[in-house]
């Protein structure tokens, strides 16, 4: 469902992102990790058309994203690091707006947008502007609106951020049921635990390059932390285990 060939994106003489090969299956959560600064978002703003790649190229759904971008993105979901939503719409005007720009019949749009407003306990708030939300209810407002048009391919980036915990199991729940039905899932995310639990095979990004990919046994093996949880094998290629050493001194 998502193809990435030779993928590379260089800001002037800083190459952000280097000859990036990955495939994501239907039916699969894939989890995207690395530091700070390791080129996920630049990435995820590659796959989704915001940027253009220096090198390489991008297949959504055997779609080649720079030769086909309309059809391609239609078949996405995308669920940026910050919810960009338009202030001065209403929650249920904004849903509407999202249904009509990817076609989904009016039908369905008056069927799922009080669904959708309902699932994510945003009704009391779905006549008031946008402009007044938290960021939690602009992130759930944002999630609901990707799924009105029940894209093949999400691609997440930092999707719990903001999210209460209620919601935030919410939002998990939904991502499996989504596999599960063939729903490729992209997911960029800081929170480790989230990533073990939920991912089928996780890529760990270090200075624009994945150093790692694979299931958690997997990368185990490439880590050698064989029996540790995803932190220390994390920790363990991105060089962070030498944080325990500077901690002494404390």
């Amino acid at each position: 469902m998502i193809r990435l060939e030779g993928l590379g994106k260089d800001f002037g003489a800083h190459p952000a992102v280097s000859g990036l090969d990955l495939e994501v299956r239907p039916g699969e959560i894939f989890g995207f990790l690395g530091p700070n600064g390791a080129g996920k978002t630049t990435t995820v703003k590659m796959m989704t058309g915001l940027l253009k790649p220096t090198a390489g190229r991008v297949l959504i759904d055997g779609l080649d994203l720079a030769a086909d971008p309309i059809a391609a993105k239609r078949a996405m979901g995308l669920v940026p690091d910050e919810p960009f939503v338009y202030p001065k719409l209403t929650g249920a005007e904004y849903l509407r707006f999202i249904g009509e720009l990817y076609g989904v019949p009016l039908a369905d749009i008056r069927r799922r947008v009080p669904e959708l407003l309902e699932m994510f306990e945003l009704v009391p708030w779905s006549g008031e502007l946008l402009e007044s939300y938290s960021h939690g209810m602009r992130q759930k407002l944002v999630l609901a609106g990707i799924l009105l048009h029940d894209p093949k391919i999400l691609v997440l980036d930092e999707p719990m951020v903001g999210l209460d915990p209620k919601s935030g199991r919410l939002v998990k729940d939904i991502f499996v049921r989504l596999a599960r039905r063939g729903t490729a899932i992209f997911m960029c995310t800081h929170v480790l635990e989230i990533a073990e639990k939920l991912c089928h095979r996780i890529g760990i990004m270090i200075g624009g390059r994945m150093v790692a990919c694979g299931t958690l046994d997997e990368l185990r093996a490439q880590s050698r932390k064989e029996g540790r949880d995803l932190e220390s094998i994390f920790l363990s290629l991105t060089g962070g285990a030498e944080y325990s050493t500077l901690l002494r001194h404390l």
